[in-house]
């Protein structure tokens, strides 16, 4: 079973994100509205891979991606940030947090696919 957790506090770009999410074969999708309700989802069900928003209630993306590098038990969590964050410099401090993909919004689900795809773990649970 894959499953994957999108958190963000836009309802809409999160359908959107399990709509592709399920598309890419994800068979369960999790999905929070704040930081704090994905960090509990992420302790809770260990999803290998987590889309987070960088700028959202409570706990940021960037934060997040931190806490799920420092806890060894989510060690091989692979993190996508999506965020309308574009410089250079947000895209670089996404990185340096610990994320292994960084989306800039908008984007073209095209671009959320490949994203999915290039970040899917090669375990499933």
């Amino acid at each position: 079973m894959k499953m994957a957790l999108v958190a963000d506090d836009e309802y809409p770009l999160r359908l959107l994100v399990r709509a592709m999410m399920c598309q890419a074969g994800y068979n369960t999708v999790l999905e929070a509205a704040d930081g704090d309700e994905a960090w509990e989802l992420i302790r809770q069900h260990h999803p290998p891979l987590v889309l987070l928003d960088v700028q959202m209630p409570g706990r940021t993306g960037l934060e997040l991606t931190r806490a799920i590098r420092r806890d060894p038990a989510l060690a091989d969590t692979r993190v996508v940030l999506v965020s309308a964050k574009t410089q250079d410099s947000d895209i670089e401090a996404g990185l340096e947090a610990g994320a292994s993909g960084y989306l800039t919004k908008p984007f073209l689900w095209q671009q959320l696919l490949a994203a999915i795809e290039a970040n899917a773990p090669s375990a499933t649970v």
